[in-house]
C-alpha cells in the first residue's frame, strides 16, 4: 500500500503563524505611528517659543517708558526727600554739597513744634469739613441734574466754572468779598439785617478755618457733581423701575439701590478729594497766608515756610513725609474697606 505524504504547509500560510505575523504587522504600524506622533516637532515649537518672548519683550518694551517716568520724576524724589529728613540741608549745602545726616534730630524738632501740632489739628478739619461739605452738595447737585430738564447742559456748564477757574484767582476773590469792611458778603449780610455789624470772616481766629473750609467747598463742589453725575449715568434705568413697581419710595431706592451701586464712583472721588484737600497749600496762602495768629495754618503751609521761608529743608522734608504717609494710610485703608464691602475679602 503505498502512502501519500501530505504537502508542507509553507508558514506563511498556516493559521497561527498568519495571525501572529498580522499581530507583529500590527504592532510596528502602531510602534511607528506612536514614534512620529511623540517625536517633538522641533521647528514649530521653538518657533512658538520664540514668538512668545518676543511680545513679551515688546510689552516691556512698551511699559518701559512709564516705568522710566515714574521713577524719574516721583521715585527718585520720593526717596530724596526720605533722606533729606535725616539730614541738617541748609542753602550751604548748595555750594558744598555737605548735608551731615543728623539722625533723628529733624523729625525730634518738628514733632515737638506746637505749630506741628496745630496745623495737624487744622489740616485734619480743613480736610474732613471739605470732604464732607464738596461730598454731600456734589451728590445732591448730581442726582438733580440727573433728571432731564429745559436747559440743564447750560446750568451745569456755568456750575463748573469755580472748578475751571485757577484756585489762586478763586482765592483772590474770596478774599475781596469776605472782607471785613469792604466786603460784598457783610454788606448785604448787614443790607438786610441779618447781621448788625461786620462779621469777620479772615481776621478773626475762631471764624477764619471756617471761612477756608468754606471756599474750598465752592472750588470742590463741581468736580463732585461732574463725577458723581457720571456714575449715576451708568445705573441702568430698568432697576428704578423694578423699584418703583416694588412700592420703594424715593429715599429707599437712594439708599438701597443707588447708593451701593455708585460706591466705587465715591471711592474715586473721595480719595482724589483728600489726597488733593490734605495737601493743599495755594488756597490759603493767597486767603489768608496761613493766618491769623496761625489759625489756618495747615501741613502744607508749615512746609511751605520751613522750607522756602525759614530754608530748613531737612525739617521741612519731614513734614512733607508726614503728608505722604498720611495720604498713603488714607488711600490703602479706605480701598480695603470698599473692597471688603463687594466681598472680594481683604
Amino acid at each position: 500500500m503505498t502512502h501519500t505524504t501530505p504537502a508542507a504547509v509553507p508558514p506563511s500560510d498556516a493559521p497561527g503563524a498568519s495571525g501572529a505575523s498580522d499581530a507583529s504587522g500590527l504592532n510596528e504600524s502602531a510602534g511607528g505611528t506612536a514614534g512620529t506622533a511623540g517625536t517633538p516637532a522641533g521647528g514649530p515649537s521653538g518657533g512658538a517659543g520664540a514668538a512668545v518672548r518676543r511680545t513679551a519683550l515688546l510689552r516691556w518694551l512698551f511699559v518701559l517708558p512709564a516705568v522710566l517716568y515714574l521713577l524719574a520724576f516721583f521715585g527718585y524724589p520720593l526717596v530724596r526727600n526720605v533722606v533729606m529728613s535725616f539730614q541738617h540741608y541748609t542753602p550751604h549745602t548748595f555750594f558744598t554739597g555737605e548735608s551731615p545726616f543728623n539722625g533723628l534730630a529733624n523729625w525730634r524738632a518738628v514733632l515737638s513744634d506746637p505749630l506741628f501740632t496745630g496745623s495737624l489739628w487744622h489740616t485734619l478739619v480743613f480736610t474732613v469739613g471739605s470732604l464732607l461739605g464738596q461730598f454731600t452738595i456734589g451728590l445732591a447737585l448730581a442726582v438733580f441734574f440727573s433728571r432731564r430738564f429745559r436747559l440743564s447742559g447750560t446750568v451745569r456748564a456755568v456750575l463748573l466754572l469755580p472748578w475751571l477757574v485757577p484756585m489762586v484767582v478763586s482765592a483772590v476773590v474770596w478774599r475781596k468779598l469776605l472782607d471785613q469792611e469792604t466786603g460784598v458778603l457783610n454788606t448785604l449780610l448787614m443790607d438786610l439785617h441779618l447781621t448788625s455789624s461786620a462779621v469777620p470772616w479772615l481776621s478773626s481766629p475762631h471764624v477764619a478755618l471756617f471761612s477756608a473750609i468754606l471756599v474750598n467747598i465752592w472750588i470742590g463742589v463741581p468736580f463732585n457733581m461732574v463725577i458723581l453725575h457720571g456714575g449715576l449715568q451708568e445705573i441702568p434705568r430698568d432697576l428704578y423701575e423694578a423699584a418703583a413697581l416694588d412700592g420703594a419710595g424715593a429715599w429707599r431706592t437712594f439708599r438701597d439701590l443707588t447708593l451701593p451701586l455708585l460706591r466705587p464712583v465715591v471711592t474715586v472721588v473721595l480719595i482724589l478729594g483728600f489726597m488733593s484737600t490734605v495737601k493743599i497749600l495755594d488756597l490759603i496762602l493767597a486767603l489768608t497766608g496761613g493766618g491769623p495768629a496761625d489759625a489756618t495754618q495747615t501741613l502744607g503751609t508749615v512746609t511751605y515756610q520751613l522750607s522756602f521761608q525759614q530754608l530748613n529743608f531737612g525739617q521741612g522734608a519731614v513734614v512733607g513725609n508726614v503728608l505722604l504717609l498720611t495720604s498713603a494710610v488714607f488711600a490703602v485703608l479706605y480701598l480695603r474697606a470698599n473692597r471688603s464691602d463687594f466681598g472680594q475679602g481683604k
